[in-house]
C-alpha cells in the first residue's frame, strides 16, 4: 500500500502498531509493532477482534456507515455525526474536498486529541489557539448546522471553524459538543486538545443551541444528572455553564493521563445501529467476558434501570463504554454518561422504542422483563433498586422545578416514565 493509506498507532506514548485501508479493496489492515509486542505489556489492551500476533491482520467485514471499513476499536476514534459535520465544513472553507479525504487522514487530523489514549502519527498539522468564546462558537455552529449541506468560506470565519473543528469533532454523538480545559488556579478556558495536565479540569461541553424551542435540552440533561447521582449511579462531576450548556468532566482524562476508553461497540464490532446486537444481554454478557467485579455488574443493571423508568432510549452500544487500568491490565466499566430525556417533548408518542432491547422487548418493558436479567446475573437486591429508581421520579421532578423547566415539558416528560407495571 501506499505510505499515505498507512498511519501509525500509539498508546501511552508507545507505538502499538499501523493501521492502513485500501479503498480500492474495501479492506483495512493491522499489524502489531514487534517492540511491542516484546515488550510483553498491555496484555489485555484489545480484548476482542485484534489477535496478539506478528502478523498482519486484514478485515473486511466493518465496511458500513458505523466503521468506515476500519477495525471498531480504531473507529471509535473518528467523528461522529456532528463532528462530521463540522470536520467537512471546516475542510470545504478551505477549498479543500472533503469526499477524498481518506478515513486515514482523517485519522492524521484527530492525531492525539482524540478522546481516550489512542492516537495517530504522523499528524496533521493544525494551527493552535488559546482562547475559546463559547457565544461565538454557538454562533458560529448555528450557522454550520442551518446550511449542512454548502456553507462556504465567505459565509463563516475560518478561523471560528478552525477553533470549533479542534475541539469539536472527537467527541461523538449527534448533538453539538465541544472538549475544554479549565485551568483550576485561574479559570481560564483553552481548547480541550492543547493540555492534559493536572493544572486542569478536562470537560466535554454540551452546547445549547436550541434557544427557540421553547426548552433546553442541556438543562433537562442536568437534571437527569442530578437524579441519577442520588440513586448511587457512578457519574462524573457535572455542572451548568452559563445557565444553558452541560459540562461534565472527562473521564478520559484523569490526574494529569490520558485512560484508553472503548465504547462496547469499538470493542466488539457490534453496530451500535444494529437491531441484532443491540441488546441489553450482550452489554452483561461482556461485563461477565471482561471479568468486571460484580458491584459493577450490579451498577450496569442500575444503570439500564434508570433508563427504563425514566424514558432514556437512547441507550444505544455506544452510550456504555469501559476504561482500561495499564496497570492491573484489566477492565472497569466506565463512569455512566448521555442519561437524559431522548425524545422531544413537544410531540406526542403513543409507543417508543428503545435502542437496547430487554429480554427480546424495546416497548412496554415490564418488571418479569428486567427481573429476568437481574436473576440471570446474580443482581444484589433487584427489586429494591427498581423500587429506589421508581421513587426517583418524585426527585427528578423537584430537581426539573428548580431548574425552571416549563411545566408543559415536566408533564409531557412525566408521561412517558415507566412504571414497570
Amino acid at each position: 500500500m501506499a505510505g499515505n493509506k498507512i498511519i501509525d498507532l500509539y498508546c501511552f506514548e508507545r507505538e502499538i502498531g499501523k493501521i492502513g485501508y485500501d479503498e480500492d479493496q474495501k479492506k483495512s489492515f493491522f499489524q502489531y509493532h514487534p517492540a511491542f509486542l516484546k515488550e510483553g505489556l498491555y496484555q489485555n489492551i484489545f480484548p476482542l477482534i485484534f489477535k496478539r500476533t506478528a502478523q498482519t491482520q486484514v478485515f473486511s467485514q466493518f465496511e458500513n456507515e458505523t466503521f468506515r471499513g476500519l477495525p471498531p476499536m480504531i473507529a471509535d476514534s473518528l467523528p461522529d455525526m456532528f463532528g462530521h459535520i463540522i470536520f467537512k465544513t471546516w475542510l470545504e472553507s478551505n477549498q479543500k474536498n472533503s469526499d477524498k479525504i481518506s478515513v486515514i487522514e482523517q485519522l492524521a487530523y484527530v492525531a492525539n486529541r482524540g478522546m481516550g489514549a489512542l492516537s495517530y502519527q504522523p499528524a496533521k498539522h493544525i494551527p493552535e489557539n488559546a482562547t475559546i468564546n463559547l457565544d461565538e462558537i454557538t454562533d458560529v455552529l448555528k450557522k454550520v448546522l442551518d446550511n449542512k449541506r454548502s456553507v462556504s468560506a465567505d459565509q463563516l470565519n475560518s478561523q471560528s471553524l478552525l477553533n470549533i473543528f479542534k475541539i469539536g469533532t472527537s467527541a461523538g454523538g449527534a448533538r453539538p459538543k465541544i472538549l475544554i480545559s479549565e485551568n483550576k488556579e485561574t479559570a481560564e478556558i483553552i481548547p480541550g486538545d492543547l493540555e492534559y495536565s493536572e493544572k486542569f479540569n478536562h470537560y466535554l461541553v454540551k452546547l445549547s443551541l436550541d434557544d427557540d424551542l421553547g426548552y433546553n435540552r442541556e438543562i433537562i440533561e442536568y437534571s437527569y444528572y442530578l437524579t441519577a447521582i442520588t440513586l448511587g449511579i457512578s457519574m462524573m462531576p457535572s455542572r451548568l455553564i452559563d445557565q444553558k450548556h452541560f459540562a461534565t468532566l472527562r473521564f478520559d482524562r484523569q490526574n494529569g493521563k490520558r485512560k484508553h476508553i472503548l465504547t462496547a461497540t469499538g470493542m466488539t464490532g457490534w453496530d451500535f445501529k444494529d437491531p441484532e446486537f443491540s441488546r441489553y444481554e450482550n452489554l452483561f454478557e461482556l461485563a461477565v467476558y471482561l471479568k468486571l467485579p460484580h458491584r459493577e455488574t450490579d451498577e450496569l443493571f442500575r444503570r439500564m434501570i434508570f433508563n427504563i423508568v425514566f424514558c432514556n432510549t437512547d441507550d444505544h452500544l455506544k452510550n456504555h463504554s469501559f476504561i482500561y487500568d495499564e496497570t492491573s491490565d484489566k477492565w472497569n466499566l466506565s463512569p455512566a454518561y448521555d442519561l437524559t430525556y431522548s425524545l422531544n417533548p413537544l410531540l406526542n408518542y403513543k409507543r417508543t422504542s428503545r435502542a437496547l432491547s430487554v429480554n427480546y422487548k424495546r416497548a412496554d418493558i415490564l418488571l418479569n422483563d428486567v427481573l429476568s436479567i437481574a436473576d440471570k446475573y446474580t443482581i444484589k437486591n433487584a427489586r429494591g433498586i427498581i423500587e429506589k429508581t421508581l421513587n426517583a421520579t418524585d426527585i427528578w421532578e423537584q430537581h426539573a422545578h428548580e431548574l425552571h423547566i416549563p411545566g408543559k415539558i415536566i408533564e409531557s416528560i412525566k408521561r412517558d416514565f415507566n412504571k414497570l407495571l
